[in-house]
C-alpha cells in the first residue's frame, strides 16, 4: 500500500482504488486510535497541519470537468439539496431549525413542531411519508431543500427527488450510526454521482459515539463503491432540536452556521445549459382545487415563462402540446408566482392537466425528452375487493368496484413505486408495494376519504429465474435490551432469519442485532417482537435482494374466535367466551356470522355465540351474578393486517375496522 500526500488530504492507493480522507473528518482517527478497519495498516504517516475551515474536494472535483463543455455552466447562486436519513434520525427536526434560523418565520409567529410533516397521518404517526419542498436564503444563495421519508417502504419518494438535486445531507444518529435505510438512500445518491455532506445529528445524547459513527459511515461509502471525491466527505456535528452545529463534537457553534457553510462550499450549484432549448422533468405531482394538477421539477435547460407554449414528451418520444398557465418558485415556506424561471431552479407549473411524473416539459420546436425516472420493483402485494359483508354501505360513501378502481389507478399517478392490476374477478384488484406499511398508508388514506372495501393478507412477490424459485430477502436490524435478547433471537430464528452481526450499543444497555431474513418472515413479526421484548425492541428493515426460497415459515400458532350468528354482543355471552381466548369486542357491538371476534388460545378456529342472552325465567335467584369482563384488545389497521392469514380478510370502513373469515375460502371452521 502506498500513500500519496496532497496539500491537505491524505490519499491511500489500494490495488484497484485510491481513497482520500479529508483530515478534518479523520483527525481523531489518524492522531488517536485506529483507522477504519478497511484501511487499518501500519502507514508511514506524515500529516500536514489540520485545516480548521471547511474544505471540500467534492465540489472542486465535481465542477472541474463540466466547464470544458462550452454550453454547460454552473449556477453559483442556487443549491438544490435533499435531506436523507434513516427513520427517526432527525431530518424533519433539523429542517425546522434551518427554517427558523434563516428567518423564514416572524419572531412572534407560532410554528408547530415538524412543520414539514403537514399531512394528518404524518403528524399522527410521527413519520414523513411524502417528500416536500421549501427554500431558504443564506448569504445571497438560494438553498432549495427537499425533506424526504425515512422508511424503506417509501423509498420510491427518495429515488424520484434525487433527480432534482446535486447533493444530499446524509443525517446519521450519533448513537445508532448508519442503519438499513441510511445504506439505501446513500446508495441511490452515490449512483446519481451526488455530493454528500454527512451530518452526525443528536450529538447531545449522553451515549453519543461520534468516532464510531464517522468510521462506520466511511466504511459504508467504500462498501458502496463511492468515488475518491465522494469518499472525501465533510462531516458536520449537530443537534437539530437545539439548532446548533460545529466541525467537532466538543465545540458546537451557537447556530447552524457551519452546516450552511458546508452546503454552500461542498455541494455544487446546478449544471445547466442556459441558452439551450427548455427541458424540465416532472418529478412530483400535486393537486389543488382551483389550479388543478401542479407539476414540480427542476428546469434542466433554457428558461420557463408564464403563458409559454410547450410540448410534453414521454421517454418514448411521444409528444403532445400544452400551455403553461402559471409558474411558481419556492421562497421560504410558500410558493410564490414568477414570470420566468431560469435553468437550475426548482419550480411548480400549472396549466397542463394530464401531465404525469417522469414526463418532460420541453421547448415547443426544439425540445427533447429527458431520461424517465426509474424506481425499484415492489416486493409485497395485497388484494383489494368490494365489501361483501352484511354491514356493507352502512358507513362508507364509495362502495362500488368502479369507485375502488378509479381511486387505485389515481394513486398510480403520484405513487411510482406502487403497481395495480386487475384480480381474478371484476371486483378484485391486486396492489403491489414496497412493504406492508406502504400499502397500509394507502388504505388509511382511502378510508378517511370515505371508501369502504376489503383487503386480504399481504403476500410476497416471488420470481422464477432458470427454473429456480426466488423470494425477496431483507436486512432486519433489531435494537433490544439485553434481558430480552434471547426471546427475540429465538423468534427470528423460527422465521428463517440468519444473524450476521451483533454488538453492544454504548452505555444504554441495549444490543444491536443484524439479520438477513425472508420478507415472508417479516409479515406479522412486528407485534410478536414487541410482545417478546415487553414493548422495548425497535425493528427496522430494508430490501436486500432476491434469493432462493428459504422453506416453509409458520407465522401464527393460534387460531381465531369466530362469531356464530348475526346480532349484538352481550355481557352474558362474552363472560363465557373470554375463557376461550382474548376478545376484540365488548358488549353492545353489532357482529355478523363469520366475523373474527377474538384470538383462540389454541391452534384452529372456534365458532362462538357472542350474542346469547340470559334466559328470562319466572324463577328468581337469590343473588345477581356480577359480570366481570376483560378489556378487549384494540387492534389498529396495521395490527389487523399483520394478524390475518390466508383464509381471512380485513373489512375497512371510514369508522370501523373488522376482521372476518373469507367466505370464498375452502377452509372450514371446526
Amino acid at each position: 500500500m502506498e500513500m500519496s500526500m496532497a496539500s491537505t488530504t491524505p490519499c491511500f492507493s489500494l490495488p484497484k482504488k485510491t481513497f482520500c480522507i479529508s483530515t478534518p473528518i479523520f483527525k481523531k482517527h489518524l492522531f488517536g486510535t485506529t483507522l477504519p478497519c478497511c484501511l487499518s495498516a501500519k502507514l508511514p504517516l506524515k500529516l500536514n497541519p489540520i485545516p480548521t475551515s471547511i474544505k471540500c474536494a467534492v465540489s472542486e472535483a465535481t465542477q472541474a470537468p463540466s466547464e470544458k463543455k462550452s454550453q454547460l455552466m454552473r449556477r453559483s447562486d442556487i443549491r438544490n439539496i435533499a435531506i436523507v436519513a434513516h427513520v427517526d434520525h432527525g431530518k424533519t427536526t433539523l429542517v425546522d431549525s434551518m427554517l427558523k434560523q434563516a428567518k423564514v418565520f416572524r419572531d412572534n409567529q407560532f410554528v408547530q413542531e415538524r412543520i414539514m410533516d403537514s399531512n394528518d397521518i404524518e403528524r399522527e404517526r410521527g413519520i414523513t411519508i411524502l417528500s416536500k419542498n421549501t427554500s431558504i436564503t443564506y448569504k445571497d444563495t438560494k438553498i432549495n431543500i427537499i425533506d424526504t421519508p425515512g422508511h424503506s417502504d417509501f423509498g420510491g419518494e427518495v429515488e424520484r427527488i434525487l433527480n432534482m438535486v446535486e447533493g444530499v445531507l446524509l443525517v446519521v444518529d450519533s448513537v445508532e450510526g448508519p442503519m438499513p435505510q441510511t445504506r439505501f438512500v446513500l446508495k441511490k445518491a452515490l449512483e446519481f454521482g451526488h455530493a454528500v455532506v454527512v451530518v452526525v445529528n443528536k450529538i447531545d445524547r449522553p451515549s453519543a459515539r461520534p468516532e464510531f459513527v464517522v468510521n462506520s459511515t466511511f466504511e459504508l461509502f467504500i462498501e458502496l463503491n463511492a468515488t475518491d471525491e465522494q469518499c472525501d466527505f465533510q462531516v458536520i456535528y449537530a443537534s437539530g432540536i437545539k439548532g446548533k452545529a460545529g466541525l467537532s463534537p466538543e465545540n458546537l457553534g451557537e447556530d447552524l452556521g457551519s452546516l450552511f457553510e458546508a452546503v454552500i462550499r461542498c455541494i455544487p450549484g446546478p449544471k445547466i445549459n442556459k441558452d439551450g432549448a427548455l427541458q424540465m422533468l416532472a418529478t412530483n405531482i400535486e393537486y389543488e382545487e382551483h389550479k388543478g394538477r401542479i407539476a414540480i421539477g427542476r428546469v434542466h435547460a433554457g428558461s420557463l415563462r408564464r403563458g409559454m407554449d410547450v410540448k410534453i414528451c414521454t421517454s418514448e418520444d411521444a409528444c403532445r402540446f400544452g400551455r403553461v398557465s402559471e409558474v411558481f418558485v419556492y421562497e421560504k415556506f410558500s410558493r410564490v408566482p414568477a414570470e420566468t424561471v431560469e435553468a437550475g431552479d426548482i419550480c411548480a407549473v400549472c396549466g397542463i392537466d394530464d401531465i404525469q411524473i417522469g414526463e418532460t416539459i420541453a421547448d415547443k420546436s426544439n425540445g427533447k425528452p429527458l431520461p424517465s425516472i426509474k424506481v425499484e420493483e415492489p416486493t409485497v402485494k395485497m388484494s383489494f375487493s368490494v365489501n361483501t359483508s352484511p354491514f356493507v354501505g352502512r358507513e362508507g360513501k364509495y362502495v362500488t368496484s368502479r369507485n375502488l378502481r378509479d381511486r387505485l389507478y389515481r394513486e398510480l399517478e403520484r405513487n411510482l413505486a406502487m403497481k395495480v392490476e386487475d384480480g381474478e374477478t371484476a371486483d378484485t384488484f391486486i396492489v403491489s408495494g414496497r412493504g406492508t406499511l406502504h400499502i397500509t398508508i394507502l388504505i388509511e388514506n382511502m378510508r378517511r376519504e370515505g371508501y369502504e372495501f376489503m383487503v386480504g393478507p399481504p403476500k410476497v412477490i416471488n420470481k422464477r429465474v432458470d427454473d429456480k424459485l426466488l423470494e425477496p430477502f431483507e436486512i432486519a436490524t433489531v435494537e433490544v435490551p439485553e434481558e430480552h435478547m434471547g426471546s427475540v433471537v429465538e423468534l427470528l430464528g423460527k422465521r428463517r432469519g440468519q444473524m450476521f452481526d451483533m454488538q453492544g450499543l454504548g452505555s444504554e444497555g441495549t444490543t444491536f442485532l443484524k439479520y438477513k431474513i425472508p420478507t415472508r418472515g417479516l409479515l406479522g413479526l412486528r407485534n410478536s417482537i414487541l410482545t417478546a421484548s415487553r414493548g422495548t425492541a425497535i425493528l427496522n428493515t430494508v430490501f436486500e435482494s432476491y434469493e432462493p426460497w428459504a422453506g416453509d415459515i409458520s407465522t401464527r400458532d393460534l387460531g381465531s374466535l369466530v362469531a356464530f350468528e348475526d346480532g349484538t354482543s352481550t355481557s352474558y355471552a362474552l363472560m363465557s367466551s373470554q375463557d376461550r381466548g382474548q376478545l376484540f369486542i365488548g358488549p353492545g357491538v353489532d357482529v355478523y356470522k363469520g366475523q373474527i371476534v377474538g384470538i383462540h388460545q389454541r391452534s384452529g378456529d372456534l365458532a362462538l355465540n357472542v350474542c346469547k342472552k340470559k334466559a328470562a325465567t319466572n324463577v328468581r335467584s337469590n343473588k345477581e351474578v356480577t359480570v366481570v369482563l376483560d378489556t378487549p384488545l384494540d387492534f389498529s389497521l396495521d395490527d389487523c393486517i399483520e394478524y390475518i392469514q390466508e383464509d381471512e380478510l380485513v373489512e375497512v370502513t371510514p369508522s370501523s375496522i373488522r376482521m372476518l373469515k373469507n367466505p370464498k375460502s375452502a377452509k372450514k371452521t371446526r
